[in-house]
């Protein structure tokens, strides 16, 4: 069976900014409602006031892809260029400091391409939780 969706209007927070999801939110007017495409597999309807979730290990997978890979990506690009310097008669802290930021920076493309992949996903996209108050 096909999974429906249903467009949910939120009010933004500043913990939206952190958000693995954010990407699939749609501003309204510049201000602090929001629409997000939510999986709605329990039926909710128009005017419905509902809860949304993600599921715990997927939030976690995501977090990790966009907070801690860069950081890891960065090290290991400044460790790379501490230990091959040496061999091309290159100033070791310079060329730690701009593998290390190449290293940082190609993160974030390969976090983008693996992104929109996990975005395509059912497991990492929001879903209608229950129905706190039918309108």
């Amino acid at each position: 069976m096909a999974a429906t969706t249903a467009w949910v209007r939120t009010t933004k927070t500043s913990a939206c900014e952190s958000c693995a999801a954010k990407d699939g939110c749609h501003t309204l007017g510049g201000g602090k409602e929001a629409e997000i495409e939510a999986i709605n597999m329990i039926g909710a309807k128009t005017g419905d006031n509902v809860v949304i979730g993600f599921e715990n290990s997927s939030l976690l997978k995501a977090s990790f892809l966009v907070y801690v890979f860069p950081i890891i990506s960065m090290m290991a690009g400044a460790v790379i260029g501490q230990e091959v310097a040496p061999n091309y008669d290159f100033s070791a802290s310079a060329l730690s400091m701009i593998l290390g930021f190449l290293f940082f920076f190609l993160s974030f493309l390969l976090v983008r391409l693996i992104g929109n992949r996990m975005s395509e996903k059912e497991n990492y996209r929001a879903r209608i939780v229950r129905i706190k108050k039918q309108g």
